[in-house]
């Protein structure tokens, strides 16, 4: 029996609507399992992304970083659920509770004024935690160079974490699958139900908040990260069909 790691990609393309661009499944996250995975995106179409999100994994951060050129947002949940082992179990309900206050900023120059307080305060009583702090500045904040009514939105992976976990329950249910493709099977077909959803309910921005982003230059500055990932993709209905077409074939081809 061998543990493997699935990865699903989600994207919010020009018309505000959250969508399903991606699944895989590989023996581990490594840099080059990511970059077969990103590389499999792009050639079905996928392109000017202008922002990534995902959790901090290290086989995917240069692998985002060299396939995609967009910026990437490392998920503040996640960063606060790998402090306690850098502090005392006494200190830990003082420093989330410190440092969430640096996501409650109005803005981008008091977001960052809020940071480098927080690390500064830190820096006796809890000195690591000051550090790693301030090293993921520029990634834990680059959600702000987007309107302020995106920012919910952007700076974590919680709004994908319920299609998550209840792929996973059901992954559990079954324990385990003969092959890859069962596995892409039963996940396929939770995110074809997931993916209709998404495309009948409210729009999860709106259409005139991004026109600001896809109109504007991108920048270049990127890194990578992740087991679920997630981005603004100026797309088309073509690449959504695609994606259910990929989804249901590999479901029939498990069950060949």
């Amino acid at each position: 029996m061998r543990h493997k790691a699935p990865v699903i990609a989600y994207g919010v393309h020009e018309s505000g609507r959250r969508e399903v661009i991606g699944i895989d499944v590989g023996e581990a996250e490594t840099g080059a399992f990511w970059r077969e995975f990103l590389r499999s995106l792009r050639a079905r179409g996928l392109a000017g992304v202008q922002f990534t999100m995902s959790d901090a994994h290290e086989g995917s951060r240069g692998s985002i970083a060299s396939v995609m050129g967009a910026p990437w947002q490392r998920c503040p949940v996640h960063f606060l659920r790998d402090m306690p082992g850098h502090c005392s179990k006494g200190q830990q309900p003082m420093i989330e509770t410190t440092i969430r206050q640096i996501f409650a900023a109005e803005g981008a120059s008091e977001a960052a004024e809020r940071l480098a307080d927080v690390a500064s305060a830190l820096e006796r009583s809890a000195a690591k935690v000051a550090r790693l702090l301030l090293e993921a500045e520029e990634e834990l904040l680059a959600f702000v160079a987007f309107p302020p009514e995106h920012w919910s939105k952007l700076r974590s992976t919680n709004p994908l974490e319920r299609v998550n976990h209840e792929i996973g329950r059901r992954s559990d249910v079954v324990g385990i699958y003969p092959n890859d493709s069962a596995l892409i099977r039963l996940a396929g077909t939770l995110l074809v139900e997931q993916n209709d959803e998404w495309l009948v309910e409210r729009r999860y921005l709106s259409v005139e908040s991004l026109q600001a982003i896809t109109q504007r230059p991108r920048t270049k500055r990127v890194q990578g990260g992740g087991h679920t990932t997630g981005g603004l993709t100026p797309s088309s209905r073509r690449r959504t069909d695609t994606t259910k077409r990929d989804l249901i074939r590999a479901g029939r081809a498990a069950v060949k």
